[in-house]
């Protein structure tokens, strides 16, 4: 049986390399904005307590990712309840349906 010739490094390297779309390296580069300013903030030792809604306001674009986050978040957590809804029986069902009434909006 023939022997694979070993592979250089150059030729192991280059299939190691991978095309990032532009739109993908812009949010990279948003996102680590945005991580960077969140930890000078948290690093500054004037500051006496964390105020997340300063962050917020006073990051550019945070608070839309944040909203953005949130919201596929909530998607998780939603089909997360969905699925273990099914291995539930009927009085635990109604136990939860008593409980989302009772509870204020």
């Amino acid at each position: 049986m023939p022997r694979k010739s070993p592979q250089t490094n150059e030729e192991t390297d280059l299939e190691k390399i991978v095309q990032i779309p532009n739109s993908q390296i812009e949010e990279i580069e948003n996102l680590t904005r945005m991580l960077a300013a969140v930890l000078d903030y948290l690093t500054d030792e004037d500051n006496e307590e964390i105020d997340v809604e300063f962050m917020l306001d006073n990051t550019e674009g945070l608070r839309e990712w944040h909203k953005q986050y949130r919201e596929s978040n909530r998607k998780v957590i939603e089909e997360e309840i969905k699925e273990s809804l099914e291995n539930l029986s009927f009085e635990e069902l109604q136990k939860i349906r008593e409980q989302i009434k009772g509870k204020p909006n």
